[in-house]
């Protein structure tokens, strides 16, 4: 077949800054790689143009959703093409480096890539002898590497020295091959900020701080030095995925709860899950509920702050999309939610229940003083309010006890800084305020010039 531009789909998840792809293979049948569990997107696209897809390609065991590649098994009797190195459990055609798999007229070139994960692959799609473009999963990125801290510190450095000779391998294809990684921006596996999630090897060789490295120590050196914190969850999903994740008929259920039963399960050790937007929750919530406004980011800190063995319920407004949340969920391995607050906030104060208030003002409101900043320490770095505390928002639990009293809690915007205040409060405070805005809006009315530099 001849292979066009639009015949490559890629299907973006801005939470968790990562890509999929769907091929269009041209007579009816589609590849796709690096699905994830939330197949949605996947399905309109393949949907839109007629296409089954007859295989679903993993890159890597991922540690950042789980994989839809059975779903796609079982859903579509597609082939799961993954390592053999990766000893999944579930039925798969393993490959190796060097193993083609024919796709009819296109090719799949497998390519031993391992500093991501051990086992991971890099997908080289070829027409006859001609490199179309390489799935580089978590190798090479558009500006980067991806992190090679998963498999734990003591292994951290031995993967990044693994991570140069990938890239050394992939550099080696033609400058014109097209690069389609699956980490992004967004990305908690070490992606920059950008606006490009493709590239191409020429590209990359341009501009690319990590190929620039003159050896393999200083690679390692800038790679290590890139790497922030991740999600608590990704230290479990790499071993479902390695299982193999239950098959789904459909979306996870969300049963209606009423009041007593919601106030049951906090009382039990449950969480209550307030997806509301931040000032909703301001103006009033469940006494101990977590805020985790629902939009793109929702999975990353469900997965994030909240145990994955707990009876979770939620509360939403009227109109939020309930399909999406259980599929935010069900996509970082939360399909089990114990349901939702039938009638919202309403319900809950009919029935006689208390609610809790938390400021929420904009910076000309607040009073200069003690400022948290909950920003990963990236962000803080780039620029923060003079003499800020940063403890980023997945730390702060360990911490909620030990910060100055009288706090005014700050992100970016304020849905973390909320999130923020709900852990605090659910630590027992009440003397927390959190900021309308960002360390921008606080400093131009306050007076005063933000600072930069790591706060290491």
């Amino acid at each position: 077949m001849g292979f066009a531009e639009d015949h490559l789909i890629p299907l973006v998840d801005e939470g968790l800054g990562n890509s999929a792809y769907l091929v269009d293979l041209g007579d009816g049948r589609a590849l796709a790689v690096d699905p994830c569990r939330d197949l949605r997107a996947l399905h309109a696209a393949a949907g839109r143009r007629g296409l089954t897809v007859r295989y679903a390609a993993d890159t890597h065991l991922h540690a950042d959703f789980v994989s839809g590649a059975v779903q796609l098994g079982h859903d579509q009797d597609a082939v799961v093409l993954a390592a053999t190195a990766g000893g999944r459990s579930f039925p798969h055609r393993g490959v190796g480096d060097g193993d083609e798999v024919d796709l009819g007229g296109l090719r799949l070139r497998a390519l031993a890539t391992p500093g991501h994960t051990d086992e991971h692959l890099a997908y080289l799609l070829l027409d006859g002898d001609r490199e179309l473009g390489v799935f580089t999963g978590g190798s090479l990125i558009v500006g980067s590497a991806a992190r090679t801290d998963l498999l734990g510190a003591g292994r951290t450095e031995e993967l990044a020295r693994a991570q140069y000779w990938s890239l050394r391998r992939l550099t080696g294809l033609p400058d014109a091959t097209a690069v389609w990684p699956t980490h992004g921006a967004g990305s908690f596996c070490s992606a920059p900020p950008g606006t490009e999630r493709t590239t191409t090897i020429g590209a990359e060789k341009a501009a690319n701080p990590l190929l620039a490295a003159g050896d393999e120590d200083t690679f390692v050196r800038r790679l290590l030095a890139s790497l922030g914190t991740y999600p608590a969850y990704f230290d479990r999903l790499a071993e479902r995925n390695r299982r193999g994740p239950s098959v789904l008929a459909g979306a996870p259920p969300l049963p209606a709860l009423d009041p007593g039963a919601v106030r049951a399960l906090l009382a039990c050790g449950g969480w209550v899950v307030d997806a509301r937007p931040a000032a909703d929750f301001a103006t009033g919530h469940v006494p101990g509920a977590l805020s985790i406004p629902l939009r793109a980011q929702f999975a990353t800190w469900l997965g994030w702050l909240v145990p994955d063995d707990a009876p979770i319920a939620v509360i939403v407004n009227p109109g939020q999309d309930l399909e999406d949340l259980v599929w935010q969920a069900a996509k970082v391995g939360y399909e089990r939610l114990a349901g939702h607050l039938a009638g919202g906030m309403d319900a809950w104060l009919a029935a006689g229940h208390q609610r809790r208030t938390t400021p929420f003002v904009p910076a000309a409101q607040t009073t200069p003083g003690r400022y948290l900043d909950v920003r990963q320490r990236a962000e803080f770095g780039a620029g923060h309010v003079p003499g800020a505390v940063n403890v980023e928002l997945g730390a702060l639990a360990g911490h909620a006890l030990e910060a100055a009293k009288g706090l005014v809690v700050a992100c970016g915007h304020g849905e973390r800084a909320m999130t923020a205040a709900s852990i605090l409060e659910r630590a027992g405070r009440t003397d927390v305020t959190v900021l309308d805005g960002g360390p921008t809006e606080y400093a131009a009315a306050h007076g005063l010039r933000l600072v930069d530099g790591d706060p290491r």
